[in-house]
């Protein structure tokens, strides 16, 4: 946590309030399972830097210490892996990915957000749900620094849909004029991936 941030905001996913809070065809894990493509990369913080491309009036870079010197958010939320499983409660802190775009003038041409990550990895949102109240890029989990396997250091978190979504090891954004299927999305992954109305594979579109 940056120093002189110990009071900040706390964001509850409105998905938390739901009546039922296990979308259909999932089913309810204590445990947080491991699931990637590929070795966990080795990531070196003194050569770590995240970048803003594409749609914007000027591109953004920084190092790690600025990222995560950004202001942070504490979002309570819950997830759910297209894999079947959910996990309830959760609580992330990190920059919110209002405040890191913020970094950037974003043109108004720009539409969609494909996410960069590790080892040429992708994901695609559009960019009104990229900046939803609860979305953040996470440093941390139920306060501890995120698992390699789950991201470290940082990880984009978009809770309301599936967690493919919520890419790990985010190296930067990039701002789009159009969608673009990412990694998985190729893949046969749905372009949208809601978990209430099972969006899991292209072919179900």
């Amino acid at each position: 946590m940056p120093e002189g941030q110990e009071k900040r905001p706390v964001i509850v996913s409105s998905d938390m309030a739901r009546e039922v809070r296990i979308p259909p065809g999932q089913v309810e894990t204590k445990k947080w399972p491991v699931l990637h493509y590929g070795d966990v990369p080795q990531v070196n913080l003194a050569e770590w830097d995240f970048r803003i491309v594409g749609e914007v009036e000027a591109q953004w870079k920084c190092n790690w210490e600025t990222f995560r010197g950004l202001p942070w958010v504490d979002v309570k939320c819950d997830i759910h892996c297209v894999t079947r499983w959910s996990r309830l409660n959760n609580m992330f802190s990190g920059p919110s990915t209002r405040t890191v775009l913020a970094q950037a003038k974003v043109k108004p041409t720009a539409t969609h957000v494909l996410v960069h990550c590790e080892q040429g990895f992708t994901t695609n949102l559009p960019l009104e749900e990229f900046l939803g109240e609860d979305c953040l890029f996470g440093i941390e989990h139920d306060g501890k620094a995120l698992e390699p396997d789950h991201g470290w250091p940082v990880r984009l978190v978009v809770p309301r849909l599936y967690f493919w979504k919520s890419a790990k090891w985010v190296r930067g954004i990039e701002l789009m004029s159009a969608d673009v299927a990412g990694f998985w999305e190729q893949n046969g992954y749905h372009m949208h991936g809601d978990p209430w109305t099972e969006e899991r594979h292209s072919w179900e579109a």
